[in-house]
């Protein structure tokens, strides 16, 4: 019986081998597989670490400096020059080292100045910046016992003199000083001074809404409280005004307390006292002193066209 030969053409042999391509690798050809991929994720994070390690200390050694300048941020605009240099002064300089001490350092020395609340001090990668709200001196007290002056702020708050002839500071005369001055940060927390202060203030909002170019506070040299609540003598005004050019303002009871002397409202005094420098465009124009206690029916009113 003859052999029968099986004939594979090559067509057939081409799809057989396509065939065995095609088949899922084995669970050995897994192992090989995950061992590379295990391998090339390794070497792809020991590169990066290297990178990283490497741009780290680019940034740390090239961007930081090491020395910065001091900033102060938020500065009013009636703070001049010399009070931005005492502050620079009492932080400790205008350059410092930039490390991780400095802002704390900066802070401590800036806790005893009067003159600055709410400080907040940063240490970027060039600059030792402050912020804080600054405090605006409103009235003057001459202390002559010690022969000093200090300052205080529309709170109360004492601080330390340093000349500012730009602004309309008036000085309080006669506020008792039975137990002495507080000491620069601390509130002096007195009636006859507040009373002073409280008018010092009512007129620079006088001055903001009326006289915003020619402010009548500037010409006031003084606020005299000596008869506070009629404590001298009850008869006589409990509070007087005089002017830089020596004319006496009458202004009477304290604010608020006019309806309790029978006296003119704190907004008929303020009425008549601008008008009157409206119109003779001064405070003295020859008088001797101008008298705002007595009660009128009719009494001018500032209005916009009051305004200069």
């Amino acid at each position: 019986m003859a052999r029968k030969t099986q004939r594979i053409s090559f067509g057939e042999r081409l799809r057989s081998w396509r065939n065995s391509r095609a088949k899922r690798p084995t669970l050995r050809d897994w192992n090989w597989i995950a061992i590379f991929k295990v391998i090339a994720v390794i070497g792809f994070l020991a590169a990066s670490g290297a990178f990283l390690r490497y741009a780290e200390a680019y940034v740390l050694t090239i961007h930081p400096a090491e020395e910065g300048a001091l900033t102060l941020l938020g500065v009013p605009g009636w703070a001049d020059r010399n009070l931005a240099e005492r502050v620079a002064e009492v932080a400790g300089g205008r350059r410092f080292r930039l490390t991780e001490e400095t802002a704390s350092k900066v802070a401590r020395n800036l806790a005893s100045m009067a003159w600055l609340d709410d400080v907040d001090v940063q240490v970027t990668h060039d600059a030792v910046r402050i912020k804080a709200r600054w405090r605006k001196p409103v009235a003057l007290i001459d202390i002559p016992e010690d022969r000093t002056k200090r300052y205080v702020d529309a709170d109360l708050v004492v601080l330390d003199y340093l000349p500012m002839p730009h602004l309309p500071i008036v000085e309080i005369k006669g506020v008792g000083l039975y137990k002495g001055v507080p000491l620069p940060g601390q509130v002096f927390d007195q009636q006859d001074l507040a009373a002073g202060v409280a008018l010092a203030l009512l007129l620079q909002r006088m001055d903001t809404q009326v006289m915003p170019k020619n402010p009548l506070l500037g010409h006031i040299a003084s606020i005299d409280v000596r008869n506070f609540n009629g404590r001298k003598n009850p008869r006589e005004p409990h509070v007087t005004l005089r002017s830089k050019d020596d004319t006496q303002i009458i202004w009477g009871a304290e604010i608020g307390e006019w309806t309790k002397h029978l006296e003119a409202t704190d907004e008929q005094k303020l009425a008549k006292l601008y008008a009157y420098y409206r119109d003779h465009g001064s405070i003295s124009a020859g008088a001797r002193y101008i008298n705002l206690r007595d009660p009128q029916d009719k009494v001018p009113q500032p209005i916009d066209k009051y305004r200069n």
